[in-house]
């Protein structure tokens, strides 16, 4: 059986300076990505293409929805199996390329969990293999999306 879900946001441009897209540096690439009931996010493109580094872009949101995806799947499967997280951390990082007709494509996503778990060790550092074949979003995109995970135990 196959459930289907739909998920809605509003994507605004907020960058018209005045001179709407007469020019490429006659607007900015702001917008507010908004979804009913929560606080918009302010976007705009990558630095490299006329955005402002102050505001997110589409490239990073993309890197973080396979982390969070990843980590909320870790996360369940550690609960099923009685291994209790103390603390998770990663520092996702994403690799795109660009042709020469400024057309790009992300080639590969690097996640890097690190993991305190109070109990089970090895089946808490092997969980991550399960978390990565659930994923909804990795199971979306045509690219490798990788993991190394560190796992250790906390201690007093």
């Amino acid at each position: 059986m196959l459930w289907e879900h739909k998920y809605s946001v509003d994507v605004v441009w907020t960058g018209n300076t005045g001179e709407g897209t007469a020019n490429y540096r006659s607007y900015t690439r702001d917008h507010e990505i908004k979804v009913p009931g929560k606080p918009p996010l302010k976007g705009s493109s990558d630095p490299k293409f006329q955005g402002d580094p102050s505001k997110y872009n589409p490239e990073e949101l993309l890197v973080s929805a396979l982390s969070s995806c990843h980590m909320l799947w870790y996360l369940h499967l550690c609960v099923d199996a009685g291994i209790v997280v103390m603390s998770y951390q990663d520092r996702a990082e994403g690799t795109m390329e660009e042709s020469s007709e400024r057309a790009g494509r992300f080639i590969r996503v690097n996640l890097h969990p690190h993991v305190r778990v109070t109990n089970r060790l090895e089946q808490a550092e092997a969980l991550h293999q399960r978390a990565h074949k659930l994923c909804f979003i990795a199971n979306s995109v045509n690219f490798p999306v990788l993991h190394q995970p560190f796992t250790e135990l906390k201690t007093a």
